[in-house]
């Protein structure tokens, strides 16, 4: 069986923690943001970890695990 090839697009939004975690950025924090409150913009700058549920899938294809 062949190896599997790294998807490119889901390398370049997940970093890999020290613990082994991904690490991602919040949406909504390109455009249109005159509407939206300096707090709400300042909570999307902060980056998210991915729930353990989905962290697996992207490992995967990611092809760290």
């Amino acid at each position: 069986m062949p190896k599997m090839k790294t998807k490119k697009a889901v390398q370049s939004r997940f970093k890999s923690t020290g613990t082994g975690k991904l690490k991602r950025t919040r949406p909504n924090r390109s455009h249109i943001l005159t509407k939206k409150t300096s707090k709400r913009k300042r909570y999307l700058k902060s980056a998210a970890l991915v729930p353990e549920s989905h962290e697996r899938t992207y490992k995967k294809v990611m092809g760290i695990a």
